[in-house]
């Protein structure tokens, strides 16, 4: 099959589409671009979010029991694995930790990205990730990143500010597979 006779998949919407793509999608015969969010929607979809990820956090701000290294067994089901994980007890990082002289992290690792909204007291997780190679996985593009500046630039617009930070989770599987079962 040529790539002209594959079917198209549709594109997802961007919750958090700039002007730009805006425009863009105006202009391409696209649908009719999304509105700029308000301040009360965003501060009701950072709610919702909360309240739907609030089991994931509970009594894990500080101090959870992390999986260790020698812990990793491929028999043991992702599922079970990743509900141990207590995302909050991850160390957090600058989402400017790639322009570092030296990464704080190498190798296979789950990439987790987390607001706190001053809003609310509970943490947000935007973004779950994995990599092979922790230390290069942001240079360059990346749908993390535009994302993340496309929520960044609604926040600002409806005068709040972001708290974002990344955590990585390096005692993961070095296969891909069972990385991605994780993830």
């Amino acid at each position: 099959m040529t790539a002209a006779q594959r079917p198209v998949a549709p594109r997802q919407g961007d919750l958090f589409a700039d002007a730009t793509s805006r425009q863009q999608l105006a202009g391409a015969g696209g649908t009719a671009p999304p509105p700029l969010l308000l301040r009360h929607q965003l501060l009701h979809w950072q709610e919702r979010l909360a309240a739907h990820q609030g089991p994931l956090f509970a009594g894990c701000s500080s101090g959870g029991a992390q999986i260790g290294l020698f812990e990793i067994d491929a028999s043991v089901d992702p599922q079970a694995r990743a509900a141990a994980l207590a995302p909050l007890s991850l160390q957090p990082q600058s989402l400017s930790f790639w322009r570092w002289p030296e990464a704080p992290q190498q190798g296979a690792a789950i990439y987790l990205v987390t607001d706190r909204p001053a809003a609310g007291a509970s943490a947000l997780l935007l973004y779950i990730g994995e990599t092979g190679r922790a230390d290069r996985r942001w240079k360059g593009e990346h749908d993390c990143k535009r994302y993340l500046a496309a929520y960044g630039e609604a926040l600002q617009r409806c005068g709040l500010a972001p708290a974002l930070s990344i955590r990585f989770w390096s005692d993961v599987p070095v296969a891909i597979r069972p990385r991605r079962a994780l993830e």
